[in-house]
């Protein structure tokens, strides 16, 4: 699929219709997306301020976070999904934008966090996505971005076009050199910043054998140990999050 071919605009308002990313969900699938969400908090610096949550996904950024006391703006190219952010999370210190995340609406500098979880695969110039994002990070701010791990991309044949169409709406497939490698480019090329850790987390293995039904009752750090100690012994994390501080 040429990139030509593909309006992802019209794509994702068209996916907000008939995928619902606020429906409840159950099992091995809810527990990885509880570990995703617990990990971004877990490796969080930023103790105040504004956040962006770029595609507002389940709105849990916002639920969260504004608990916390942050300002949160939710992102996303789609209507329905923002109004289903804002019913779930109806707070002053809540905002909604419908926008574009290659062209933000923002300032440089706008925000102490900006968090983009599970959305870079889905993007076309995953570079140039991540160079917008960290525009609008302040001095001092964090970006966090999560995404799966190595990632098998697969197609199916569509019905009505007749050709090849990544399953999920998956066109990327990410390790930690692809990953740090915008970062590196971005650095050459004057933008500043302080420091940038990766790590990968979630293991295929446990995932695949459904040890959610004993390891959803474990906390975060006690889940993470057992998570870290699979990965040594098989080596197949299911996610890589990468932190950068301004």
């Amino acid at each position: 699929m040429r990139k030509a071919e593909f309006n992802y605009i019209d794509h994702y308002k068209k996916d907000a219709e008939e995928f619902d990313y606020f429906g409840e969900r159950s099992g091995a699938t809810a527990h990885d997306e509880r570990r995703v969400r617990e990990y971004i908090i877990h490796e969080c610096d930023v103790k105040r301020g504004k956040v962006l949550d770029v595609g507002a996904g389940s709105a849990w950024v916002a639920e969260y976070f504004t608990k916390k006391g942050f300002e949160v703006v939710s992102l996303d190219i789609s209507l329905i999904n923002l109004q289903k952010a804002r019913e779930k999370v109806p707070v002053n210190s809540h905002f909604c934008v419908s926008s574009d995340a290659f062209a933000l609406p923002f300032s440089n500098g706008s925000f102490d966090l900006v968090i983009a979880s599970e959305v870079i695969e889905h993007t076309l110039d995953p570079a140039g996505f991540v160079a917008e994002l960290l525009r609008v990070v302040k001095k001092g701010g964090e970006l966090l971005i999560t995404t799966p791990y190595k990632e098998k991309l697969q197609y199916s044949l569509c019905i009505h076009c007749n050709k090849p169409t990544p399953l999920h709406a998956h066109i990327h497939s990410f390790d930690e050199k692809i990953l740090t490698s915008y970062f590196s480019k971005l650095k050459s090329e004057g933008v500043k910043f302080d420091s940038l850790e990766w790590a990968t987390f979630g293991n295929k293995l446990l995932i695949f054998l459904r040890t959610y039904v004993i390891l959803q009752i474990y906390p975060f750090w006690l889940w993470k140990f057992k998570d870290r100690a699979m990965n040594f012994l098989f080596n197949k994390p299911a996610h890589i999050i990468v932190k950068c501080r301004k």
